[in-house]
Parts: C-alpha cells; structure tokens; sequence
C-alpha cells in the first residue's frame, strides 16, 4: 500500500509540473491571441476572450493600402527559406567532410567551430555592419543572407558531424566496392540515413531568421525591405501611432509558417536511423 501511495503522489506532483508548465507556456499565447481579435488599439483591458471580438486588425493587416505587412512577410519567407537551402546544403557538405575525412587542420577547424557558436552573431554587430557596408551589402536581403548563413554554420556543423559519426562507415565501404564515388555515397547513402538531422538544421535554420530582430534591424533601412520582426516593432514604436492591436494580430500570424515546416518536418524527428539503410 505505501509503495502504491508513493507512486500516486509521485504521479500526481508530475502531472501537477507538467500542467503549471502548460499554463506558463500558453496563457501568453492564449492573451495574444485574444488581444489580436480586441477592439481599438489599446492592449487595455484586453482578456483571452474578448468581447466585442474583431477581425478588423487581420483585415487591416492584408489591406496593401494601410500595411506594408504582406510585403515584409514575403521579405522574411525569402531570407528564412534561402538561408534555410543555403544552410542545409554547406552544413551538409561540412558535416560530412568532418565525420568520414582525415585532414590536416581537422581538428583545429572543429574547435574553432566550437568557438564560434559560443559566440552569438550580434555581438560582432558592428563588424558585421562595417563589412556589409565596405562591401555595398548594406540594406539588401543578399547581406542579411550571407549573415544568417555564416552564423548558422559552426553550430549546425557541430550538431549534424555528431549524428553522422553514427551511421556506421561499413556502408561507405560496401558502396566504394560496388564502384560508388564520393559524391555517390554523399548523396545515395549517407544523407537518406541523416534526414532526421537535416530535418532539425532545416527548421533552426529556418526559425532563427524568421525571429531574428537585432541583425536584420541593424543591416535593413528601407522600410519595403523590413522583416516582419522589424516592420512589427516598428509599428509599435511609432510616438502617435503604437498600434498594439495590430502587432498582436501580425504577431499570431508569424507562427503559421513555422507550425507548416515543423508538422512536414514531424515524420523525420522520429524515423529511424537506419531505415532503409541495409543492403539488398
């Protein structure tokens, strides 16, 4: 009976963790959405059920006459799904290099890899600023780009070198007897085995420019070239204009695009590694 007893109390200070975790992380998603659907602009007196619910802000958010806010949602799909392809594919390469390669300077490069990623891209904002203007990338999506692509790489390098060191070399061998070349293996043996992995670099790769406020507010002048992140806060730091409101509306549509990749990205996260990886 008391063992019985430990582990319903046991149980039931677990569930009672995981439901104040719950609560911490969906009452200010619930209070964002329902401030989006409250009449005014004010955030005041705003409740996860509003009454007088409106869709006057979404609407205000599509109208291309009074937002530019489908514009800097273009802006921020295009920077996030190139970086995310560019990423992905010099992640990949690296990776790989690094896991099944032996080469001078090896191991140098891997720490100077892990150096790097201790290392968070704004605070070299304004070296970062002084070679995007030296090198006429300032204010264009090109230098943002490149920016987010670089700051991806040691990470990421790092986290898919770990996965790869476990797909088993024995598979490289039997492809190099059946007359595979390197390019062969790359890309007929080892990434179908690693798309787990590639999965998890595609959707960091693609969440953190979408999110990302401080570099891109540095680098972006012009208003029709803003990210969501900037043109947002924008809207908000306007000194007659803090359009609270809105921004919460804008702020729940930000979501919808990272929700779409992680549930097609789902199956992967959970696949096995070796599915499909024996030879017939």
């Amino acid at each position: 009976m008391n063992m019985k007893r430990q582990n319903f109390i046991r149980l039931t200070l677990s569930y009672l963790v995981i439901l104040a975790m719950f609560i911490v992380i969906l009452y200010p998603l619930a209070w964002i959405i329902g401030s989006s659907f409250n009449p005014g602009q004010s955030l005041s007196g705003s409740s996860i059920i509003p009454k007088n619910a409106t869709l006057a802000h979404y609407k205000e958010l599509f109208d291309l006459g009074e937002s530019d806010y489908l514009r800097w949602y273009w802006n921020s799909l295009k920077i996030s799904i190139v970086t995310m392809l560019l990423t992905v594919m010099t992640v990949s390469l690296t990776a790989y290099a690094f896991s099944r390669y032996r080469f001078i300077g090896r191991k140098n490069g891997l720490l100077t890899f892990l150096i790097l990623q201790m290392i968070p891209n704004f605070a070299a904002l304004i070296a970062i600023f002084i070679l995007a203007r030296e090198t006429n990338l300032l204010d264009t999506h090109l230098g943002l780009i490149l920016v987010y692509v670089g700051g991806q790489i040691p990470m990421n390098t790092w986290l898919m070198k770990g996965y790869l060191d476990t797909i088993p070399k024995e598979l490289d061998e039997s492809a190099k007897i059946d007359g595979a070349g390197h390019f062969r293996i790359f890309f007929q043996i080892v990434m179908p085995l690693a798309k787990p992995i590639i999965a998890v670099v595609a959707l960091f790769s693609f969440t953190s420019p979408f999110a990302d406020f401080i570099i891109a507010s540095v680098l972006l002048r012009t208003e029709s070239k803003y990210t969501l992140a900037v043109g947002l806060y924008e809207m908000v730091a306007k000194q007659f204009g803090a359009e609270f409101t809105t921004f919460a509306a804008g702020a729940v549509l930000i979501a919808v695009p990272i929700a779409i990749l992680f549930l097609s990205f789902q199956r992967y996260f959970v696949s096995g590694l070796t599915a499909g990886g024996t030879k017939g």
